[in-house]
């Protein structure tokens, strides 16, 4: 629960930097059994913290769409490009 706590305090650049870190570290086949078992396990929490930040981010840049009088009538999704 710990670890939760402290994964959800990373923003999501540290949190996708730690998550290449253990993917490059599990690659390289160095990790003894049980460190690669604990580095899967914070990969995977990190891998969803990751998601839910980019879930919450793309919520928030929805554009809002209006009516002819400026009016809000819904969101459409935000067009990159």
């Amino acid at each position: 629960m710990a670890d939760e706590a402290q994964i959800a305090e990373l923003s999501f650049e540290d949190a996708l930097k730690e998550l290449e870190r253990i993917v490059s570290r599990l690659e390289s086949g160095d990790a003894q059994l049980q460190e690669a078992i604990d580095l899967y396990e914070r990969g995977d929490q990190l891998r969803r913290q990751c998601a839910a930040r980019l879930d919450s981010a793309q919520a928030r840049i929805e554009a809002i769409r209006t009516d002819a009088q400026g009016r809000a009538v819904g969101t459409a999704p935000f067009a990159a490009g």
